[in-house]
């Protein structure tokens, strides 16, 4: 599941993790390479270092691999985490989807966790660049699903993208028991208390308020990219 940052990806990490098929969830498995590669000082950095790879290859490997035969392995993706000097090949060996939402509610999201935020820290652009790499290989746009549909009909928006993976709907995908979970990420301190006290998709909220200025600027750079893959939106 490839998003950017602020984008429901929590949430639809807690929504396929409470499949009976799920055997593993896997959170941002490349956040620890991609401060390394970058030097930016992330909230909770020095931390997410220790708890994971800073190796991109080794992560890469990992995340080529699956699990038990008839089980799944959910990887949460973020796009921005991706940079253009780590390998591709393992993305290959695993099924994609494409979680979109608009600009205006990232960028306000974001800049509310971290001020700093610039394009490439909203992952955009590199989940378009993700996204056409994938519709390559498979030689048709890979399911796209916008965050905003989700939390307007849960059910609904979750059987199509069942439908599109090739997989079952199942009931538990709706709602799952409050609190952390061991495979959550060790910056869920910072970014997850939210997550943590739902026990389903929270309602859709109202539109995006209106941007001024730098974040405004930022939002509209991002759109192209946001537009391109919503036309693909299940």
């Amino acid at each position: 599941m490839w998003s950017g940052p602020r984008n429901l990806s929590t949430a639809m990490m807690r929504s396929f993790g409470n499949r009976a098929d799920v055997a593993e969830v896997r959170d941002e498995p490349f956040y620890g390479a991609y401060l390394a590669a970058t030097g930016k000082e992330h909230p909770m950095r020095d931390a997410v270092l220790a708890s994971q790879s800073p190796d991109w290859r080794e992560v890469a490997r990992a995340c080529a691999v699956g699990g038990a035969p008839g089980r799944l392995v959910y990887q949460k993706h973020m796009t921005q985490h991706m940079m253009a000097h780590f390998g591709r090949d393992w993305m290959d060996e695993v099924a994609h989807v494409f979680l979109i939402r608009s600009p205006e509610r990232v960028a306000a999201s974001f800049a509310a966790k971290w001020e700093a935020a610039e394009l490439e820290d909203i992952g955009f652009v590199q989940q378009a660049e993700l996204f056409d790499r994938v519709a390559d290989r498979m030689g048709a746009a890979p399911p796209v699903i916008d965050a905003e549909d989700v939390r307007a009909d849960p059910e609904g928006a979750l059987r199509r993208l069942c439908a599109a993976l090739g997989l079952g709907f199942d009931k538990g995908m709706l709602g799952w028991p409050p609190g952390p979970r061991p495979s959550d990420g060790v910056w869920a301190a910072h970014w997850y208390r939210s997550v943590e006290a739902s026990t389903g998709f929270s309602p859709a909220g109202p539109p995006p308020q209106q941007l001024t200025g730098r974040l405004a600027a930022l939002a509209a750079a991002a759109r192209p990219a946001y537009e391109r893959l919503k036309r693909h939106a299940l």
